[in-house]
């Protein structure tokens, strides 16, 4: 099992809208899920060509504690079934 936590969303995104809409993220625009539902299609894409069945969730909650434990609440954003 992998664990993905993106450290700078909010940066990418920045990156990805530019100075204008950098007023907008964290109101309008969940960077994390922005960042994430990108992530989730890219890995969607390269487990198809490797042949690779997957389930590749996108949650909310789950959080490092460390180098060692994960809080774990989890509410499940997106969830792709890859065959």
């Amino acid at each position: 099992m992998l664990v993905i936590e993106v450290t700078n969303a909010r940066e990418v995104v920045r990156q990805r809208v530019g100075r204008l809409g950098q007023r907008l993220i964290g109101t309008v625009v969940d960077p994390e899920a922005q960042v994430e539902r990108a992530l989730l299609q890219e890995l969607e894409t390269a487990f198809r060509d490797f042949g690779i069945e997957a389930r590749i969730y996108s949650v909310s909650g789950p959080r490092m504690v460390g180098r060692t434990h994960i809080e774990m609440p989890l509410q499940v954003r997106e969830q792709r079934v890859v065959d």
